[in-house]
């Protein structure tokens, strides 16, 4: 079976990361998939409403994958890698087109790699030391890594004191029935991995919780925008 919809024109060039993130602060991680199948995959993801497309560097041939889909989908979503490592690895990103670095850490020196070749970085972090750090470094956002280990009630202490605009991902373990509690505490959006893509899973089934994942979020930003509007009146 092989999905293939045209993907919305971006006729001012590649897409941003704040109209990425407007659009649908959702990070599709696409661990261990295959050059093979990823455009048919992302076109899946696209389809259904996802802006951000990650191919981690522990899948085969990841830059293989990554150099198809920023051919494909430049404009219409914003592609990069996840599981960078080293500075090297940005440089291999940006050579094959990505424009997304997604870490697992807080390495200081892959968030300045990424941004002198003035790509979207969302660093790994688990503290707020850790967060301050990488945001000071130039990170546009952070990834909550692992989310499984970091409960709602701990991010709502974080946004305490990071402030609002500052991207806050939670990643690891997330499902569209989990993201309303994060989404109350604080979360800017969220990196869905396993729950969304894993080798073996259809094309059909992958829309099934692509279009899940987007409408909880839809349902949540409609919730929050209603809260809004009636505290404001």
């Amino acid at each position: 079976m092989s999905i293939s919809p045209k993907p919305p024109a971006a006729p001012d060039g590649p897409l941003a990361l704040n109209t990425a993130l407007d659009a649908c602060p959702l990070v599709a991680v696409l661990r261990w998939i295959t050059p093979s199948e990823v455009e048919d995959v992302t076109a899946v993801l696209v389809e259904a409403g996802f802006r951000l497309i990650e191919v981690p560097l522990n899948s085969p041939e990841p830059y293989v994958s990554i150099e198809r889909l920023a051919r494909r989908f430049d404009g219409a979503a914003l592609i990069g890698a996840g599981t960078v490592m080293s500075p090297a690895d940005v440089d291999r990103v940006d050579a094959a087109g990505g424009r997304l670095i997604v870490m697992p850490h807080g390495d200081i020196a892959v968030v300045r790699a990424a941004k002198q070749r003035g790509h979207a970085c969302f660093p790994g972090v688990a503290t707020p030391t850790e967060g301050f750090a990488c945001l000071d470094a130039g990170a546009d956002g952070l990834k909550i890594f692992p989310a499984e280990a970091i409960s709602p009630e701990v991010l709502k202490a974080w946004r305490a004191v990071f402030k609002m605009d500052i991207p806050l991902l939670p990643t690891g373990g997330i499902t569209p029935e989990s993201m309303e509690a994060w989404a109350a505490a604080g979360a800017s959006g969220f990196g869905v991995g396993g729950n969304l893509y894993r080798p073996g899973k259809t094309l059909e089934d992958i829309k099934t919780s692509a279009v899940a994942f987007v409408s909880a979020w839809q349902r949540i930003s409609a919730s929050e925008r209603a809260h809004e509007d009636a505290r404001t009146k």
